[in-house]
């Protein structure tokens, strides 16, 4: 019984010097002034709308507000999270400090999957995958597919934010997770009525989708039609490919 109390005595402090010692860390990495912004962005899909530069320039307000030299502490690093959150491009950020007292932004890039044309081009928006508008960069253009009313009319920033509108989303976002359709559609065209059609970037045809339903079945009825007619009569035979009608194919 004694040595079972010598030994949880033996844990209790040893729990009690690893708290103070976590106690000291703390304390000593507040009180030191930082004296250097580390920034890591994450960039799976290599996308360059942001860099550090731009995450430095966020953090001090364009330099209004230096954080080299200084102390910031819980609230203070939450606003400075909550600064680079607001940013259209940026989709999750942690900013913490480390042992040395250095501040670290840890960012994580917000990424278009569509880009809504305008006939005049400074006014295009992206759009993620989530629907939400994204300005354009000067930084980095996206390889997306466009989207547009016939003319070249432009769809309204907040197209995906209703019921209908979430059903061209998925449309969307079909094409954006399957990579052979991300490299072949192109150009998109919502018709007055609501149907969809396509060019791409391999061959001539124009693809009438349909409206925004079955998605999936109508893009597997389109791999028919590339893995057995260009193949045999070539990709210049037919300049229309409709595959919006249950368990057809038509092609003129």
């Amino acid at each position: 019984m004694a040595r079972t109390y010598r030994n949880l005595l033996v844990a209790l402090i040893c729990l009690l010097v690893l708290g103070s010692l976590g106690v000291f860390a703390a304390v000593r990495q507040a009180t030191r002034p930082v004296r250097r912004v580390q920034v890591s962005i994450a960039n799976e899909f290599e996308n360059y709308f942001i860099n550090e530069k731009g995450i430095t320039a966020l953090l001090t307000k364009h330099g209004a507000e230096p954080v080299l030299g200084t102390r910031p502490e819980g609230p203070r690093l939450q606003q400075l999270e909550a600064r680079l959150r607001a940013h259209p491009f940026v989709r999750e950020a942690q900013v913490y400090r480390d042992l040395a007292g250095d501040l670290h932004a840890d960012v994580r890039q917000n990424r278009p999957i569509a880009r809504l044309t305008h006939p005049d081009t400074r006014l295009d928006t992206y759009v993620d995958a989530e629907g939400h508008a994204l300005p354009l960069s000067p930084l980095y253009t996206a390889r997306v597919l466009t989207l547009a009313r016939p003319g070249g009319l432009a769809l309204p920033p907040r197209f995906f934010a209703d019921s209908t509108g979430r059903r061209y989303l998925d449309f969307v976002r079909y094409v954006d997770e399957h990579p052979f359709w991300r490299a072949q559609v192109a150009e998109v065209q919502i018709e007055a009525d609501g149907r969809l059609s396509f060019t791409q970037q391999v061959g001539d045809q124009r693809i009438e989708f349909g409206h925004p339903e079955n998605i999936s079945e109508k893009f597997a009825k389109l791999m028919v039609f590339y893995r057995q007619i260009p193949s045999v009569l070539g990709w210049d035979t037919y300049h229309r490919v409709n595959v919006e009608y249950q368990n057809q194919i038509i092609c003129e």
